[in-house]
C-alpha cells in the first residue's frame, strides 16, 4: 500500500476516534449503562495516538525520506506500518472490553516496540542520506522522544498488571508519556515538516538550527511543567522556567521567520490548507503561552486542580495543533481532494474543534468557582457530533481520491 493510502487510512481511523468521542460524551450527558466509561476512554485515547496521529506522521516521515533518497522506501516501512496498525486496532478492541488486562497490555506494549523499530529504521536511513536537511534533525529527535515516552507507558503497564498503583507514580507516568508524545513525537515531526518548507524558501539554515536546539534542549526539562504539583527542588524549578521561556522564545522566532516568508509560502499553499495550518500554529502559540503561565504556582494549582482545564489543554494540542496540521499538510500534499464536499467536511470539522474548545473553556472557568453550567455536557456532545459529521463528509470525499493514489511520495 502506498503512502497516500496510509494517510487516508489514518483519516478513517480519526473518524472511528470521533465515533468513540460521541459515545463518551453521550454517556456523560445521558446514560449508557452497558458502557464502561473509563475502559472506553482508554481505547479512545490509545487508538487516537496510534491509529490516527502516529500512523499519519509515520507516513509523512517515510514520504520525506523517500524524497531525499530517491528510493521507494514504502516497501521497507510497510511492515512497520502494518504492525503499528494491528496494535492500534488491538487496543481499540481490547481496552473497552477489559481495560488494562492481558490483551490490552500486550497490544500496547507491542506498539512501543514498533516505535523502537520505526526509530531505528528512520535513523539508519537518515544517516545514509547525503543531502542533509533541517527536517532530518527534527525527525531524528521526534522518533527518539517517541521511544523515550515508552518509559511512562511501561511504568503504567507494570502498575496495572501488578495492581500496585500509587497515585503520584501513576500521574507521573501518565504525564511523562503524554509529554514526550505531545511535545516530543507529535510536535517535532510537525515542526520538521514545517521547517523543511522554510528551508525551501531559502531561510538561513543557521537560524533554523538554533530554533531546533532551543526546542530540543528544553524538551526534557519541560516535562516538569506537567509535574509542578510534585515537591521538586528549586534548581529543577529554575530549569523548568528556563525551558518554558526558551520554548516561547524559539516559537516567537519561528513565527517571525514564517512572517518574513509568508508571500513565498502563500504562493505554494492552497487557501483552505493555509488557513488550516495557520489555525494549527495559533493553537501551538496558545499552548506554549499556557505552559509558560503554568510556571506560576497559583496558576499551576488551578490548571492541575480542575479536570475540564486539563482535558481542554489536551484537546487543544491533539485536535487544534496536531490534527489540524496533519489535515492542512495533507491538503497541501494533494491527498485531501479540493472538491466542495471535502471543503464542507473540513469547515465542519474545524467548527467542531472551536465548539469543543469553547465548551471546555467555559466548563473549566466555571469549575474554578464550583459553578455548574447548565447543559454544558449536552453542548460538548453537540461539539462531538459536529466533529464526527465533518470527518464523515471528509472521508466520503476520499473515495474517488483513493482510487488515484499511485504516486510513491507526498509533496
Amino acid at each position: 500500500m502506498n503512502l497516500k493510502k496510509w494517510v487516508l487510512l489514518a483519516f478513517v481511523n480519526l473518524l472511528i476516534v470521533s465515533v468513540l468521542g460521541v459515545i463518551l460524551r453521550y454517556k456523560i450527558a445521558f446514560s449508557l449503562a452497558f458502557i464502561d466509561q473509563k475502559k472506553l476512554l482508554h481505547g479512545h485515547s490509545h487508538f487516537a495516538f496510534s491509529g490516527w496521529v502516529s500512523l499519519a506522521l509515520m507516513a509523512f516521515i517515510v514520504s520525506r525520506l523517500s524524497a531525499y533518497t530517491g528510493q521507494n522506501l514504502v516497501k521497507r516501512y510497510n511492515r512497520i506500518l502494518v504492525a503499528n496498525l494491528i496494535c492500534a486496532y488491538g487496543m481499540l478492541v481490547s481496552f473497552p472490553i477489559q481495560g488494562y488486562g492481558l490483551f490490552s497490555i500486550l497490544f500496547s506494549t507491542t506498539s512501543l516496540f514498533v516505535s523502537y523499530w520505526f526509530a531505528i529504521q528512520v535513523w539508519r536511513d537518515i544517516n545514509n542520506i547525503l543531502q542533509k536537511s533541517i527536517a532530518l534533525l527534527w525527525f531524528k529527535a521526534a522518533t527518539l522522544f517517541n521511544a523515550l515516552a515508552s518509559i511512562g507507558a511501561f511504568a503504567l503497564a507494570f502498575m496495572m498488571a501488578t495492581k500496585t498503583v500509587h497515585q503520584t507514580w501513576y500521574l507521573g507516568s501518565v504525564y511523562f508519556f503524554l509529554h514526550f508524545q505531545y511535545n516530543g513525537w507529535f510536535s517535532f515531526t510537525i515542526l520538521g515538516l514545517l521547517f523543511e518548507k522554510l528551508q525551501d524558501t531559502e531561510t538561513p539554515v543557521h537560524q533554523l538550527k538554533k530554533i531546533f536546539w532551543l526546542f530540543a534542549l528544553s524538551c526534557g526539562p519541560a516535562f516538569f511543567l506537567s509535574a509542578l504539583w510534585l515537591p521538586i527542588p528549586s534548581v529543577v524549578y529554575f530549569l523548568v522556567v528556563l525551558a518554558a521561556v526558551a520554548q516561547v522564545a524559539a516559537w516567537i522566532w519561528t513565527i517571525k521567520v514564517l512572517y518574513a516568508k509568508r508571500i513565498a509560502m502563500q504562493r505554494q499553499i492552497p487557501k483552505l490548507a493555509l488557513l488550516t495550518l495557520k489555525l494549527s500554529l495559533f493553537a501551538m502559540t496558545i499552548k506554549l503561552f499556557l505552559q509558560l503561565g503554568s510556571t506560576i504556582p497559583s496558576l499551576s494549582d488551578l490548571a492541575f486542580g480542575f479536570r475540564p482545564i486539563v482535558i481542554g489543554y489536551l484537546h487543544l494540542v491533539l485536535l487544534g495543533f496536531t490534527s489540524l496540521f496533519i489535515l492542512g499538510y495533507a491538503m497541501y500534499s494533494g491527498i485531501v481532494p479540493s472538491g466542495n464536499k471535502s471543503k464542507i467536511g473540513i469547515i465542519v470539522f474545524i467548527s467542531g474543534i472551536f465548539l469543543n474548545e469553547i465548551a471546555l473553556m467555559v466548563q473549566g472557568v466555571a469549575a474554578m468557582s464550583y459553578t455548574v453550567v447548565p447543559y454544558i455536557n449536552e453542548a460538548l456532545l453537540v461539539a462531538a457530533v459536529v466533529l464526527f459529521a465533518g470527518l464523515l463528509v471528509l472521508n466520503i470525499s476520499f473515495r474517488k481520491n483513493l482510487m488515484n493514489t499511485d504516486s510513491m511520495t507526498l509533496q
